[in-house]
């Protein structure tokens, strides 16, 4: 059985990362060789989860957003870890909301998905996997 691929990166909390983490996983997918939708797909998730970290952290700004991507046979695997403990929750937003959807995005295009506060130091991770090869 094959190693799992690993890459981790560290991210400022700031707006601007949740496009430089699209960039880098667009780039890793790549060297994984992942079809085009599922990249999409991560890569749309990704953007989600990492705008969460920014926007709803509310801790220093000194403080980074910690990005692990792993493929393991057929699962890739996103976690995005941030300082703040406060564990995310879905919403049900308003056609007029501007923002809010991000999770249920995330619960509707991942196999799987959620969150955990960091067993190791404050902040928690959240999380999604998704499944490359066709369900029966």
């Amino acid at each position: 059985m094959p190693m799992p691929e690993d890459t981790v990166w560290h991210l400022p909390r700031h707006a601007r990362s949740a496009g430089r983490a699209r960039t880098l996983l667009r780039e890793q997918t790549a060297a994984w060789k992942l079809g085009d939708e599922a990249t999409e797909t991560a890569v749309l998730l990704l953007s989600e989860l990492v705008t969460n970290a920014y926007r709803h952290g509310r801790v220093s700004p000194g403080r980074e957003i910690r990005v692990r991507c792993t493929l393991d046979d057929d699962r890739l695997r996103v976690l995005v870890t941030d300082a703040n403990g406060t564990l995310p929750a879905p919403r049900t937003a308003s056609p007029d909301d501007e923002s809010g959807r991000g999770l249920a995005l995330v619960a509707a295009l991942a196999d799987d998905w959620g969150a955990t506060p960091r067993a190791e130091g404050i902040g928690k991770t959240v999380w999604f996997v998704l499944c490359l090869t066709a369900q029966p």
